[in-house]
């Protein structure tokens, strides 16, 4: 079958994700491909890596199905597979959206975007809320007819605000959360609970700018390049996985204000990429890194 007719009559069947990592070693492939198609299944696309460094390797595949078969079926009969090469696996349905929880304190920029595109459907997520530690937001989030959490932090009140925040994904069934310019330093705890599960954005000027104002620091030493970073959330301040990173070239005659806004624009891009691209199962952790099928 031609990819053309693979992917026509994919159209009529349901969809499926498998995404896996495992110790790289002969037959992986060969294993993957034949269960889908003893199974009945149909491979869309499919993307594979083996990274000498870390001695792991990684595979996405897209793949239809007709009835019977189902997601659960898929996860039953797989998992022989999975425990003879070591796998960490995982089988989704493709069509179903994500759902998240978008987290914002008191800069828009990212919060917009992300309610506009998933809207639009261009991002394959459900929000079921959003939650800040201000209330500035409140209204733009309602017009969207979603959810919104006013939950303010203290130092005294952390540790609360951190456990409603769980009690929230745990109600809602929430796969993901994103930070779009949350700027609460979220406790060791609460990062683990959620490992691979957090999405932030930066702006790249970290280590180099620490601290108020990048924007306006980065001007006063005439940087050529500005741009940011969407990564894991874990323990370590900003140095988690690496999801995805966008760039801006500017000149001499960019004011701090000017730098402010390009900024704002690199980091709703960069953002809005790393969650649709973790929406879609295109995202496996590689350690410190990441591999991404995008």
């Amino acid at each position: 079958m031609t990819e053309q007719s693979s992917r026509a009559a994919a159209t009529t069947a349901d969809q499926y994700v498998l995404t896996l990592s495992c110790p790289d070693k002969q037959g992986i492939v060969h294993a993957v491909s034949s269960y889908l198609f003893m199974t009945g299944c149909n491979i869309v696309d499919s993307q594979q890596f083996g990274d000498q460094d870390s001695g792991l390797f990684f595979m996405r595949v897209h793949f239809s199905a007709e009835s019977p078969v189902t997601v659960d079926k898929l996860r039953a009969s797989f998992a022989a597979i999975g425990d003879s090469f070591g796998m960490e696996w995982q089988i989704h349905r493709a069509d179903e959206k994500m759902r998240i929880v978008l987290m914002v304190s008191k800069f828009g920029h990212c919060l917009n975007d992300l309610l506009f595109r998933a809207r639009i459907g261009a991002l394959p997520v459900e929000i079921a809320a959003v939650v800040s530690n201000h209330t500035d937001f409140a209204e733009l989030v309602a017009s969207y007819d979603i959810p919104f959490h006013h939950i303010p932090v203290t130092r005294d009140t952390k540790a609360e605000a951190e456990a409603r925040l769980l009690e929230l994904v745990r109600e809602e069934e929430v796969e993901l959360v994103v930070l779009a310019r949350y700027m609460q330093v979220l406790s060791d705890d609460l990062c683990k609970q959620l490992s691979g599960r957090i999405i932030n954005i930066h702006h790249s000027f970290l280590p180099s700018f620490k601290g108020a104002k990048p924007y306006h620091q980065a001007h006063a030493r005439g940087v050529k390049l500005i741009g940011a970073t969407a990564h894991y959330v874990t323990a370590d301040l900003d140095e988690g996985p690496i999801i995805e990173q966008e760039v801006e070239r500017v000149g001499h005659d960019v004011t701090p204000d000017q730098l402010v806004a390009l900024g704002r624009d690199v980091e709703c891009q960069a953002l809005a990429r790393a969650v649709k691209w973790h929406a879609e199962h295109r995202i496996l952790l590689n350690g410190r890194r990441t591999v991404v099928f995008a």
